[in-house]
This record gives C-alpha cells, structure tokens and sequence, in this order.
C-alpha cells in the first residue's frame, strides 16, 4: 500500500537528518537559545532583508496559530477566517479554548477575500459583539490553492484599512513559493504582521518557524511560549533542520518536487476523464472519483476522503510529499488506466 493521505506520513529530508546526525553529541544551552537556532534565524532574516523581524521556533501547526492568535488578540476579540479554515476546522477548538471566537465565512476555492471580510467587520459593530481584530489565511489553502502577491496585497490593505492584524499560516508554503505569481517570502514579509513557515509538511521531522513582523505582536512573546507549554527544552533540534531547509534552495526544492509529483498525478487523472473539485497547482489534489473505481483504488493506495458529490461519486484527497517518488506517481496512473 502507497499512502497519499497526507504529506508529513514519512520522517525527515535526509539532509535534515544528517544535520541532526552531525549536531548530535554537540551540547549546547536549551529553549532556543543555542547557537543553531540563531544561525537558522540569520538565513531566514537575510532571505527576508529584513532584520527587524522577530523569529521563534514551534513544535507544530496547531500549536502555532494558537499561540500566535491569542497572543495578539485581547480577551474580547476574534479571528476572521474562510469555514475551511484549519482553525476553524482541524485544531479541536484550539483558539476557542483560549476565549477567542473564529468568525467565518463559506470559502472560495479555499480563499478569503476583502468582501468576506468587510462583511464580517461590518456586521461586528459595538460592544455588545466581539471585536474583530485579525484575519487569518493559509498559504497554501486547505483544498491546495494559494494567494498571489495581487491578492495578498488587496488582503493586507483591506487589513490595515480596518485595524486588522494578517497571519498566514504557512504550513504547505513551500508548495506556493515556486508557483510564478505567488508571493516571496520577502514579499509575505511585507505584506503580513505574521506568518509561519512550515516544516513539518515541508520536510521537518517536526517544527514551524513563526515570523512576527508588527512590533506590536513581538512584546514578551516569549512569556506566551512557556505558559502554552510550548517552549521546547531541546529547542536546537529546530534550529538545526531549518538551518538544514534553509541552506541552499533545498526548501523550494522540496516544494518543487511535491508539485512535480502532483502534476502528474492530475494529468493522469484528468487525461482519464477526471475531473477535480478544485483546480490546485499545489501538492494537494481533490478528484472526483466514482465508487467503483476508488473501491479498486484503495486495494493500493490509501487516499483521505472528503465528502460525497452524488450516491455514485466522492470528492477524495491526494497528497505528495518531499519523499513521494515520480515512479510511483506514474504506477497510480497506469493503474488507474487499467
């Protein structure tokens, strides 16, 4: 059985390993104060010419945005988010939890826009209501689209226009840094108060790289870490792999690489009259599959499923990875033609 489920199923790059590997009997102090920590901070600062920019290393995704968002916001206020957010919909009410409401809208084609979110600031209007103070999107969505630079402009100037913080979460973003009109990591710099870039779906054995940009957000940041439990005594084996992702292009290699692998996944998928539920040039797919052909599907290949579109037809995900093989990619498709 190939597993297409998900693309953190497998360990690490091996170039990440073999940092772990070389790093391991060297001791240093803890809590992301060691020397590989700051070494992967100044690559990142330095990709984003910017030095002002505060860098923390997290453990996970969920652990991330919840942090971040409570951080940020006053015990009164709330998130703005598409229903499909992965705050919304995948992190067991982690940012309910610390007294803050998501505030939704349906999703198009995974994405917010300005007219989702002014209608939500102006339907929050006096204290007898939360108070809307940040937006919250995914880079790339969760059905594997992405925002381009325009987009992400319009986004951030809607923002600024109502006092809203930007958060992206970046947990795929390597998958939309090598798509032509997608922002830039500078580009995200400029365009956001914060945003996170993924290593747990990018190649990581683990860990997120969080990027407060607003100096409003940055004050004892710190102090939010340790109460949520998050402040990881061993934090070198962060800084070590994003030191690792960061060198060279390996981390738009990866992202690269998972495209490639779902390209042809989607071209053999569509050359045998399939059709997708959303076009996605990422390393996520969403096909529409009928029964009998998924039945003969997952006596191979395990595939999440996402909903049913009629009694003969459901909507599955497919999803590449750093260590997803082309030639297994090809074997999917000349199965699927069978």
């Amino acid at each position: 059985m190939y597993n297409f489920a998900s693309d953190y199923l497998e360990g690490a790059h091996p170039k990440v390993m073999e940092a772990l590997n070389q790093t391991n009997f060297v001791q240093t102090v803890g809590y992301g104060e060691d020397e590989y920590c700051q070494k992967a901070k100044d690559k990142i600062k330095k990709i984003l010419n910017n030095e002002n920019v505060d860098i923390h290393f997290l453990v996970g995704g969920t652990q991330t945005n919840m942090i971040m968002i409570s951080s940020a916001l006053k015990d009164y206020q709330a998130v703005i988010a598409v229903d499909s957010g992965h705050i919304n919909v995948h992190e067991t009410g982690a940012v309910e939890f610390t007294g803050h409401k998501v505030l939704t809208k349906p999703h198009q084609e995974g994405k917010i826009n300005c007219a989702m979110i002014e209608e939500i600031v102006s339907g929050h209007t006096d204290e007898h209501m939360v108070q809307p103070k940040m937006v919250y999107i995914s880079q790339t969505t969760e059905y594997g689209t992405y925002y381009t630079l325009d987009e992400l402009k319009e986004i951030y100037q809607c923002c600024q226009k109502h006092h809203l913080y930007l958060f992206i979460d970046g947990a795929r973003l390597g998958s939309a840094l090598v798509l032509n009109d997608a922002p830039t990591l500078q580009e995200m710099a400029m365009y956001s108060d914060a945003f996170y870039i993924g290593g747990t779906k990018m190649g990581a054995l683990f860990g997120e790289c969080l990027v407060i940009i607003n100096d409003e957000l940055k004050t004892d940041f710190r102090y939010h870490i340790k109460q949520k439990g998050a402040m990881l005594a061993k934090g070198r084996l962060l800084g070590v792999q994003f030191d690792a992702l960061f060198e060279g292009d390996l981390y738009l290699e990866i992202g690269k690489h998972e495209n490639e692998c779902a390209n042809i996944l989607k071209e053999g998928l569509k050359k045998n009259g399939y059709s997708m539920y959303i076009e996605s040039p990422s390393n996520q797919l969403f096909p529409i599959i009928d029964h009998e052909t998924l039945k003969k599907i997952h006596q191979k290949y395990i595939t999440t499923p996402m909903f049913e579109v009629d009694e003969n037809h459901s909507c599955i995900r497919l999803v590449t990875s750093w260590a997803t093989s082309k030639e297994v990619c090809y074997e999917f498709v000349k199965d699927l033609e069978k």
